[in-house]
């Protein structure tokens, strides 16, 4: 019985720990001129969101690429509309702090793509951008996207799409593009969202954040 009694404690003490993790976004500065600081709105309630809807304890701030503060952070997100430029160091950090078991999230606010592409190609020269699965787990959290990443915004009429650096088996890189998904965490009034979209931009949110914090 006390055999039973210690295992049982043992396992709430469990439970009790997984439940205090915290999960620490980091919203990427980096130069080049592009507008890191956009969507000033969207990972706060990104951050709302995950914490009512699926009971986790998350956390935002804003760290330098380059700093080595970004260690501290389970994952960076990265967003903007034009220019990235990241340094030998700032690659060195980031090329490091993937390695090590963090996650970059890249969000394509229209204008970021031939940046990022080249900037990541600085940190792993020899992977490539490949999009994701429907069925990876990514889209198969807490909710559902049978048909991959959503389509929040429209630019060019282009499908939203997926895409993923893979490293050792471990994704490291989620670059979400033609989706404008940050945009969609904003207040919804900021770009006229419906309800319905606002939702579907969080929940795709607290996919990649649940995601992170189970891989």
């Amino acid at each position: 019985m006390i055999q039973k009694v210690s295992v049982l404690i043992f396992l709430l003490c469990s439970l009790s720990v997984c439940s205090q993790t915290t999960v620490k976004i980091g919203v990427a500065k980096y130069n080049g001129g592009g507008d890191w600081y956009g969507n000033p709105t969207s990972v706060p309630n990104l951050v709302a969101f995950c914490s009512e809807n699926l009971k986790m304890n998350v956390e935002a701030g804003t760290v330098d690429i380059g700093s080595s503060e970004i260690f501290n952070y389970s994952m960076i997100h990265l967003t903007g509309h034009g220019n990235v430029v990241f340094s030998n160091s700032d690659v060195k950090n980031l090329h490091d702090y993937l390695l090590s078991g963090g996650f970059l999230h890249v969000d394509d606010n229209y204008g970021i793509d031939k940046y990022i592409r080249r900037e990541m190609k600085k940190v792993f020269p020899d992977a490539e951008f490949e999009e994701l699965p429907y069925n990876h787990p990514i889209y198969n959290q807490h909710y559902k996207f049978p048909n991959g990443l959503p389509k929040i915004h429209e630019h060019d009429g282009k499908p939203s799409q997926g895409f993923g650096i893979v490293i050792d088996g471990r994704l490291v890189c989620f670059y979400t593009y033609e989706c404008d998904l940050g945009d969609g965490w904003e207040n919804p009034e900021v770009h006229n969202d419906t309800k319905e979209i606002h939702q579907t931009a969080l929940r795709m949110g607290a996919n990649i954040v649940q995601y992170i914090s189970t891989h």
